[in-house]
């Protein structure tokens, strides 16, 4: 009996060592694997963008959450988005200058200007800041192309206009403040470039 209450002891000594041993690095497994999971995430949630809208946009930021909601339930989460400022003026034809910086969810940031043509039943100028989310794109050389708008696709949300532009599988989602006057302006293009260019075209 002495000898079996022994061997019990001994064998549950071992199972609590052993369990002391295994908890820390299950816990460290999990861990890792949680962090590489969030490592791993390569697109935006609609909280950051919305976070980062009402920092950009500022007073005027009223309808950032609506217009960037209205986004993701078109599109789903972007791989990036840029902000800036342009101005555009019109009189049935217009132009769009504008410059920002691209920012990735790995880090990477880039200063980018775009500008182009438009046409339309669309009269007066304006300035306005805008927020672009950009999908499936993963460097910025992706965009150093024309994109054109997608018909019909212009919208007022929450006070901002939002509308769409595409080239093969990217799609810009540009969200505008001060539109106005300039919502007319939804055919066209605009062409994005590394440095400033003065030829729309």
């Amino acid at each position: 009996m002495n000898l079996t209450r022994r061997h019990f002891a001994a064998l549950a000594a071992t199972t609590l060592a052993s369990t002391a041993l295994l908890a820390p690095a299950t816990a460290l497994a999990q861990t890792t694997g949680s962090v590489s999971r969030a490592q791993q995430r390569e697109t935006f949630t609609t909280e950051e963008l919305v976070v980062k809208g009402h920092q950009f946009f500022g007073k005027t930021s009223r309808g950032v959450g609506q217009a960037i909601e209205f986004v993701f339930q078109n599109q789903g989460e972007p791989t990036a988005y840029i902000v800036g400022e342009e101005a555009a003026g019109a009189f049935v034809g217009g132009l769009r200058y504008g410059e920002g910086t691209i920012y990735y969810k790995d880090g990477t940031s880039q200063r980018i200007f775009w500008q182009g043509p438009s046409l339309g039943f669309d009269f007066g100028g304006n300035g306005s800041r805008t927020m672009t989310l950009v999908y499936n794109s993963t460097s910025p050389d992706d965009l150093y192309e024309r994109f054109g708008g997608v018909e019909g696709a212009a919208y007022l949300v929450g006070g901002l206009g939002v509308n769409f532009q595409q080239r093969d599988n990217i799609i810009l989602a540009p969200i505008r403040t001060g539109v106005g006057a300039r919502l007319g302006a939804n055919v066209g293009y605009l062409k994005y470039s590394p440095s400033p260019k003065w030829n729309p075209f």
